[in-house]
């Protein structure tokens, strides 16, 4: 999703650098957006990390990043936990940005089979 919105937007992002820690991806407010979502899905009092992105969002692109979190948290646990297996188009489409991301390296990995 950040591909292709960087991608409508005009922008050049970088999405191997969100999951490599690298702060210059071209996304604005990165840091902030990235110590939220850490401290949000390691299960960490996010309090330091909510007040800082609240200080640099509005407040509606703040409740849309937490609401993002939340959703991304909750069916990535619900597919895992179900073994909803990746679908062969979206195993297609997505293969490029899952090996710029280094997804395999997850233990969540071993749950999606390949293909084939």
């Amino acid at each position: 999703m950040l591909r292709v919105s960087g991608q409508m937007q005009g922008a050049a992002l970088d999405v191997a650098a969100v999951s490599a820690g690298d702060d210059d991806h071209g996304v604005a407010h990165a840091s902030a957006l990235l110590a939220f979502t850490d401290a949000v899905m390691r299960g960490e009092p996010a309090d330091d990390s909510r007040r800082a992105l609240r200080a640099c969002l509005t407040p509606a692109a703040f409740i849309d990043a937490a609401a993002i979190v939340a959703a991304f948290n909750t069916v990535d646990r619900v597919a895992d936990a179900t073994g909803i297996p990746l679908d062969p188009m979206l195993r297609e489409m997505s293969a490029d940005i899952r090996a710029q991301l280094g997804v395999e390296r997850f233990a969540s990995a071993a749950n999606t089979p390949t293909a084939g």
